[in-house]
């Protein structure tokens, strides 16, 4: 198999894989992004579901694998995606409590990052990072890419439970647990922010594309803001990006 990108590979009987890196790359996912929004505002015959990852875009279909493969390609050769502007997406910032109780691996973690605690919690504060995808659990999302110092590795044991609306890091990158679970990545703080509720109009609040800051509030302004925060978004704000 050639090791050339972008490419298009069968996956089973029903679906196409569009990758566009073997690898994490920050141009291949933002190609990943805004080729699946090309797609599903295409309306491409067949396709019945697409789905993007860190550096490929699933596409479910119904019908000629063999005709949606090409117009998949007439596509890919239309645009260099990786240049193409960001799709409609929201920009947030969700309150989060670093250290302590609510981010026990805090100060491990800025150790190996070469900080002391202050400087990591201002460093990660500050930095506003992307939706890379979703996984793992139902709208639980990947965020980076965070800068290289933070390129860490994952643990060499589990931590046996980290609660909903845990913040983790590692490989340069964060995950915002949208429920109670095992993990290998460092706990550095804590949401209150619920990735999953169906009662929501938008049972699924991120998406890829969304661009996130997880700004350092007390333990005490973060509990008193999602308590007055009805639909579970842990007294998160954000805005409409056209």
């Amino acid at each position: 198999m050639t090791d050339s990108f972008p490419r298009i590979e069968p996956l089973g009987t029903a679906a196409l894989l569009v990758r566009f890196a073997g690898r994490l790359d920050d141009a291949a996912n933002r190609a990943c992004t805004a080729f699946r929004a090309a797609l599903e505002a295409r309306g491409l015959a067949g396709v019945v579901e697409t789905a993007s990852s860190l550096g490929s875009v699933l596409v479910r279909f119904d019908g000629d694998a063999t005709a949606l493969r090409d117009a998949l390609e007439r596509m890919l050769g239309e645009a260099d995606w990786a240049a193409q502007p960001a799709p409609p997406h929201k920009v947030w910032d969700i309150p989060c409590s670093y250290g302590g109780t609510d981010g026990p691996q805090l100060e491990e973690t800025a150790e190996m990052a070469g900080l002391t605690p202050a400087q990591a919690v201002e460093a990660l504060s500050e930095t506003r990072v992307r939706v890379l995808a979703l996984g793992f659990a139902p709208g639980m999302p990947y965020l980076g890419i965070l800068p290289e110092e933070w390129d860490l590795p994952r643990q060499t044991g589990l931590t046996p439970k980290v609660p909903e609306g845990a913040l983790v890091l590692a490989v340069r990158q964060f995950v915002l647990f949208g429920t109670e679970a095992p993990t290998g990545w460092r706990q550095v703080g804590r949401t209150l922010f619920g990735c999953l509720d169906v009662a929501r109009p938008t049972p699924i609040a991120l998406t890829p594309g969304d661009e996130v800051r997880f700004v350092s509030v007390s333990p005490e302004v973060l509990r008193e803001g999602a308590a007055a925060d009805p639909h579970r978004h842990g007294g998160a704000r954000w805005e409409e990006v056209a």
